[in-house]
């Protein structure tokens, strides 16, 4: 979907930001203000006035828009069914008069390499920006609310003085955000793209996304209908492609002159225009806080999504309507503007997380060219992580069914249930159990919890099951609950635990991950205080720098020469006994901050020897261990290795690096990159959200065709399928479902209805293969309307 703004801020007094000259008075105690000044005449803004006005016809309401009524810089809104609901409920007038000058639609359109793939059933509804305006307008002054056109609004702080409220609804330049900066604390972010909003003079019959590969690099077109004979048309492009085709140097007409050259097709060869376009860059507005005393933000003022998932307006509206809500509900203003901030505040930010994602996609969309057509169209229309497999096959079967086929799913299976390859390893499906420590262990061996912990998931029906961090030596441990192989009981001990799956659970492999705790080990157990020293029976802790994890760890000794030869042999010595286990694969832990992750990383490695320095110095012990290990392991048994591909915290690994961290381990012979983040300095600042890791998996994929295993918030059978099918990962491991549900495998086949080889019930579990019936909860349907 698309936002309704413009490239150029339209509404409220906007300017050079100054300070204000003091702090906004602070609320009434009544929950009810009487006099109230709107700075902005967007929509947002417009209809908070007309919502608030409605509710009380005493309020004495004052919007300052410093354009004319029918100046708008955008052409464009789409809305969705649910804020139109709200809409409906809230003001039915306006609703109705928007009903009017709707166009409606339900198929995507994306065109690639000359090639078209439709797909239905997404129902989308817009009008234009400037006659959406009007019916503000028209509104605003049936109510009696005071517009004030081509009017710059007093200072913040003098409105604050005087009004009851001020509602800051001034757009992504917010004088009024920048006035309370101190306060408010905005955040915001400058991405990689320009885009430039123009528009035609007839309706695309449906939401248009076109690829074009031009000599300076490729380029992108997002078109909708907003009227009958109009659509909105947006080219965007990554900076250096803007630079390079020599946009920089044109005017505005030359601009759209060019777009609709290289865009002549999707155009028909028709002409775009502009309305005072120019090109610009999109920034994500983040805000700590969104009211200072009687002064809110609403809208662009507050927060920002990018356009590609039509959130600008949508969001706007939503604030309008929440408002009002808590001014009503709260029994004074400050209350109010509270719940206000609480109610909306998780909504914006997971339609940021979404929006981020959308962005992102676009801004690396260079890396899915070369996907097969319906993969890029699925992969395309899965951006945001909001529309996924299963959502998309309700809203057109027909269409997720050919991605299905074209991607090689048998009749009828799921894409997580495909088998996949590795070295001599065939999975039969793409679940994988993620390594989780237990520190559960006595004296590094496993026993009857961890045999129990990892049976039951390998009956749970997952292709592959991994141990938790294995630790190399007593010294490797993170805790003294942490497993071992390092001795010959403890091999003896996981040998049976294989056995146990390889007789009990055929057809799920289980792997090993071998690792060395560094400088966060000898601490105490997860429950009791992670990452906290233990209170006594401390070990002497290694790692490649001087460096404590946390001001209060104990500072490790930098490893000698000669302590990095006996770490190596350790490994070896651990995967030996992990052969001779009977393991189905081996993973080198090279992330989470522990040794071989304190090698990768620039902020655990200060080395000024061979082994520090460049990133390649920095992978040279990694690497070293991986040559020993995979020339114990046998031949036909895959490794692969574990990496954090971001350390969340400035100056460390970042995405590039990552990417050269796997092309390093696959050139040594790794057969995946298992692709995590973070945990390696203490004081990271991660971006948590549903999938939030798999972007880099995605990109290491992409970037070097190696296959990986994509994990961090993967929940649900529906994200893996999504994940899957759009090419994004070739495995997905799971760890806290697994917790809740060690049959979620299982479970996840039946609730799919799927019944084929890449998952078999346990002949003893075989009758609970169905979920248990409930109790009725149904009830006749009225069936006759009978006259009074």
């Amino acid at each position: 979907m698309l936002s309704a703004k413009g490239t150029v801020p339209t509404s409220g007094a906007r300017g050079t930001a100054r300070p204000a000259t003091h702090d906004p008075q602070s609320p009434t105690k009544t929950s009810h203000p009487l006099r109230v000044a709107i700075i902005g005449g967007g929509p947002g803004g417009l209809y908070a006035a007309a919502l608030l006005k409605r509710l009380d016809p005493a309020r004495e309401i004052t919007v300052w828009e410093r354009n004319a009524p029918d100046d708008t810089f955008g052409f464009g809104v789409v809305l969705s069914d649910e804020t139109l609901g709200g809409i409906e409920h809230a003001d039915p007038a306006v609703y109705e008069a928007m009903q009017n000058d709707f166009v409606r639609w339900d198929d995507i359109d994306i065109v690639h390499r000359n090639t078209r793939q439709t797909s239905g059933g997404h129902g989308f509804a817009a009008l234009g920006r400037k006659r959406l305006l009007e019916i503000l307008h028209d509104r605003c002054r049936d109510l009696g609310v005071e517009l004030r056109f081509r009017t710059e609004a007093l200072d913040p702080a003098g409105l604050a003085d005087t009004y009851d409220l001020v509602i800051a609804a001034d757009g992504v330049n917010s004088a009024t955000r920048e006035a309370y900066a101190h306060v408010f604390r905005p955040h915001v972010a400058t991405h990689h793209c320009r885009y430039i909003w123009l528009a035609a003079d007839f309706a695309f019959d449906a939401f248009r996304f076109e690829i074009a590969e031009t000599e300076h690099g490729v380029m992108q077109l997002h078109g909708y209908p907003y009227a009958a004979d109009a659509s909105t048309v947006i080219v965007e492009m990554r900076e250096e492609v803007w630079q390079a085709a020599g946009f920089a140097a044109l005017d505005e007409q030359g601009s759209v002159d060019r777009c609709a050259k290289i865009f002549a097709d999707a155009l028909r060869g028709r002409p775009l225009k502009s309305n005072k376009s120019a090109w610009t860059t999109f920034r994500t507005v983040v805000n700590e806080r969104w009211s200072h005393g009687n002064v809110v933000l609403l809208g662009d003022a507050a927060h920002t999504a990018h356009f590609s998932i039509g959130s600008g307006t949508k969001l706007a509206v939503e604030d309008a309507l929440a408002l009002a809500a808590c001014l009503e509900e709260q029994p004074d203003i400050a209350s109010a503007l509270s719940a206000y901030e609480e109610e909306r505040k998780p909504v914006v930010a997971s339609t940021q997380r979404a929006a981020r994602a959308s962005l992102e996609w676009f801004e690396n969309l260079g890396l899915y060219l070369d996907q097969p057509p319906l993969q890029f169209a699925f992969n395309l229309l899965t951006r945001s992580r909001r529309v996924t497999h299963d959502n998309l096959r309700l809203r057109d079967a027909g269409f997720t069914g050919a991605v299905e086929r074209d991607f090689g799913c048998p009749t009828g299976t799921p894409p997580m249930f495909t088998p996949f390859r590795l070295r001599g390893l065939t999975l039969r499906n793409r679940v994988v159990v993620s390594p989780m420590d237990m520190y559960s262990a006595t004296d590094g061996v496993p026993g009857d919890f961890h045999l129990v912990h990892l049976g039951s998931r390998a009956l749970g029906g997952a292709g592959l099951v991994m141990t938790e961090m294995v630790c190399v030596s007593p010294e490797g441990r993170i805790t003294p609950g942490c497993t071992g192989l390092y001795t010959g009981r403890q091999a003896d001990s996981w040998k049976r635990v294989v056995q146990f799956v390889h007789n009990q659970a055929p057809g799920t492999a289980i792997g090993v991950q071998l690792g060395h705790s560094g400088r966060k080990g000898s601490t105490k157990l997860m429950w009791e205080g992670m990452d906290e020293p233990l209170d006594d029976g401390n070990w002497p802790l290694v790692a490649a720098s001087p460096i404590p994890y946390k001001p209060d760890s104990q500072t490790p000794r930098e490893l000698s020469r000669s302590q990095l030869t006996d770490i190596r042999e350790q490994f070896t010595s651990a995967a030996w006994r992990a052969a001779r286990a009977g393991f189905d694969l081996l993973e080198l832990h090279c992330a989470h901050g522990y040794l071989l992750s304190g090698f990768l990383s620039p902020l655990t490695n200060r080395r000024t020897d061979a082994y520090g320095g460049t990133l390649e110095k920095r992978l040279r012990f990694p690497l070293e261990v991986f040559d020993a290990v995979r020339n114990v392991w046998p031949e036909e048994r895959p490794m692969t290795v574990r990496i954090s591909a971001t350390d969340w915290a400035e100056g460390g690994t970042g995405a590039d690096d990552a990417v050269e961290i796997a092309r390093a381990f696959a050139a040594h012979g790794a057969d995946a990159i298992d692709v995590s983040t973070g945990q390696v300095v203490a004081d990271e600042r991660p971006e948590f959200g549903r999938s939030y890791q798999t972007p880099y998996a995605d990109r290491i994929r992409r970037t070097t065709g190696l296959p990986v295993i994509a994990v961090g918030a993967i929940s649900s059978w529906d994200d893996v399928n999504s994940l899957i099918l759009a090419g994004r990962t070739d495995l997905c491991a799971l760890a806290r479902p697994h917790l809740y549900d060690p049959n979620w495998t299982l479970h996840a086949a039946a609730e799919q209805g799927y019944d084929g080889p890449g998952v078999v019930w346990p002949a003893p579990y075989r009758a609970g293969s169905r979920r248990p019936q409930t109790g009725r909860t149904d009830a006749p349907k009225p069936r006759l309307k009978l006259g009074t």
